[in-house]
């Protein structure tokens, strides 16, 4: 990868990561348009791991990490919520599930990169 690419980088990751965050804003408290779903288990548990892991995955802290169980629980949303409803995820509205579920996958695999928690860790741990 060229060295260019570690701000744009960073830039698509804490909007990934505070986008996602969104989507578990929505369920746990019931703002930005949604509804409190804190009554259904499976739901409740989507919230956690969507504030959670798109805080974690924004600022660059334990990143890979995050991004791996967001990217697995949008699978599951996709084939729980979406899958049934047809093949093609643009006809199933599942094409943001999908969306996310790999851009977290490629996340994971790349990690925190620059303007990050861990960046800045691993500075200070240098000094």
């Amino acid at each position: 990868m060229s060295k260019n690419s570690d701000f744009p980088y960073a830039v698509m990751r804490l909007m990934v990561g505070l986008l996602f965050a969104c989507h578990g804003v929505q369920k746990l408290f019931g703002t930005l348009g949604g509804q409190s779903q804190v009554s259904n288990p499976m739901l409740l548990a989507a919230g956690i791991i969507e504030f959670v892991g798109g805080g974690l995955v924004a600022i660059g802290l334990w990143t890979s990490y995050a991004a791996f169980i967001s990217s697995g629980e949008m699978a599951v949303a996709y084939f729980i919520a979406h899958a049934a409803k047809g093949f093609w995820p643009i006809l199933n509205k599942g094409e943001l599930a999908v969306l996310y579920s790999f851009v977290f996958l490629y996340i994971a695999s790349r990690g925190s990169g620059a303007l990050s928690v861990e960046a800045v860790a691993k500075k200070k741990k240098r000094a």
